[in-house]
């Protein structure tokens, strides 16, 4: 498994990502913060973007996250 430093921004109008670093990626996701909708989005954004599971491993209540991956495609 491979992990990501991610820092989230909220509210966008559509999910994409920002900028792309060196174990970092920062992300636009279509979705509020409230009730955990954000993290859905992102969660479901990332599994397409890169064909895989991806699961939040630390960061769940903050802009920065830590996500974890997989390396190996998932049915989706």
């Amino acid at each position: 498994m491979t992990t990501l430093r991610i820092l989230v921004k909220p509210n966008a109008n559509k999910s994409e990502i920002l900028e792309r670093g060196d174990g970092f990626l920062k992300v636009a996701v279509a979705a509020p913060p409230d009730k955990n909708k954000a993290n859905k989005e992102l969660i479901r954004f990332l599994s397409k973007e890169f064909k895989t599971k991806v699961r939040i491993k630390s960061g769940l209540a903050s802009k920065e996250k830590i996500v974890e991956y997989i390396d190996q495609p998932c049915k989706i």
